[in-house]
């Protein structure tokens, strides 16, 4: 082993108690690829997490900066060694990975790496991963790894509680969805029964006002009264239930996390791909994250559930302090006026509405058969 064995069995036990410390999927998988790329010395690291249709749904990298990272481009696909770890479900250890027969080369930004060190990290019989390093810290003779039949050991250690501490992440993430919507699901029983209860004293007290106003003029007067304040506390309360039901995900991730999160469930959840792109935006005043978020969601519902499109593509870019959403789908389309005029709005005028309200604006370009793209600018702060 690259450590001594006290050395080595101290850092195993301080990889082990980081990945225990995290619940959330990104956190676990950060903490994975650095202690991995600590523990073996290695120059560097990363984790993939494939999806179904030959990309990864998340990639986690060390030893890159943020700039490389971007230079880089696109997420990679499941080809060549990555590949062969996910679907062989089998450990590479590589002098010289570019001398391999299945090496498919690289983007121009993407760093050397020579000797290499996979392995797959699994779930009982399901591969949930793929964790290598390359380039390790050490003398390196001509043709041969630096990396080493213990070091292959010491990182299949490390694979095995990397996929219990994945799973528990993955538990934890989707029962505090659970909770969230058992939540909501609360909240709106209650705003049912608070509001309807307010709209229905509103309608009797309309009624009565209605019926007095010929014969008891100052009686109708104070029915309206009455009118005036229910109608108030039935817009209170329905605010004060806007502000609770705000997507728990945009307090904690900001929109942009949101989104791609939103969005990497929807690509495997439907036949239709699904992608997502940013582009330099910051955050938003809060009313314009949810507005945006709203109408991404209303949009990519029509989308995926309307328009038979092999592909929809969302974008949020900046556009001076604010941010321009585009949603682009390749389905049937449809006529926009003659949508209106059938009085059908495939959510369009809710869509209107949330833009509107939070300062923006809402375009819809659509040709039948030529798909749709739905466009909302906001102004920002």
């Amino acid at each position: 082993m690259s450590h001594g064995p006290r050395s080595g069995l101290a850092a195993v036990s301080s990889a082990l108690l980081a990945m225990s410390r995290h619940l959330e999927v990104r956190d676990v998988l950060k903490t994975i690829v650095a202690s991995a790329r600590e523990l073996l010395d290695a120059q560097y690291a990363a984790l993939g997490v494939p999806d179904d249709h030959g990309g990864f749904a998340q990639f986690v990298v060390d030893g890159v900066s943020e700039e490389q990272w971007k230079a880089i481009g696109p997420l990679p696909r499941q080809h060549g060694i990555l590949a062969a770890m996910l679907h062989e479900a089998r450990s590479e250890r590589l002098a010289d990975v570019r001398k391999d027969p299945r090496f498919e080369g690289w983007p121009k930004a993407h760093p050397d790496l020579v000797d290499f060190l996979g392995l797959p990290i699994r779930d009982g019989a399901e591969v949930i991963g793929a964790l290598f390093l390359a380039n390790k810290n050490c003398p390196k003779p001509e043709g041969s790894c630096g990396f080493t039949a213990e070091d292959e050991e010491l990182l299949g250690i490390l694979a095995q509680h990397a996929a219990i501490a994945l799973t528990n992440a993955r538990l934890y993430e989707r029962s505090r969805e659970l909770t969230i919507a058992e939540e909501r699901s609360r909240l709106a029983h209650e705003l049912h029964d608070a509001v309807s209860q307010k709209l229905f004293s509103l309608r009797l007290t309309a009624q009565a006002a209605a019926r007095l106003v010929d014969r008891d003029p100052s009686r109708a007067k104070g029915e309206l009264q009455q009118v005036a304040v229910l109608a108030a506390e039935a817009a209170d309360e329905l605010r004060a239930a806007v502000v609770e039901l705000r997507p728990a995900a945009l307090d904690e991730d900001g929109l942009v996390a949101t989104l791609r999160t939103q969005i990497q469930v929807l690509d495997r959840a439907h036949t239709a791909r699904v992608t997502f792109a940013c582009h330099g935006v910051k955050a938003l005043p809060a009313s314009q994250e949810e507005a945006v978020l709203r109408v991404a969601q209303e949009a990519l519902h029509n989308a995926l559930r309307h328009s038979g499109a092999g592909h929809v593509d969302v974008t949020l870019d900046r556009r001076g302090g604010g941010a321009v959403l585009r949603v682009t789908d390749d389905g049937r389309g449809f006529d926009p006026q003659a949508v209106r005029r059938a009085g059908r709005h495939l959510g369009l005028v809710s869509m209107r509405d949330r833009a509107s309200g939070a300062g923006g604006t809402l375009t819809v370009e659509s040709v039948p058969g030529k798909g749709t793209t739905i466009e909302m600018e906001v102004p920002g702060g």
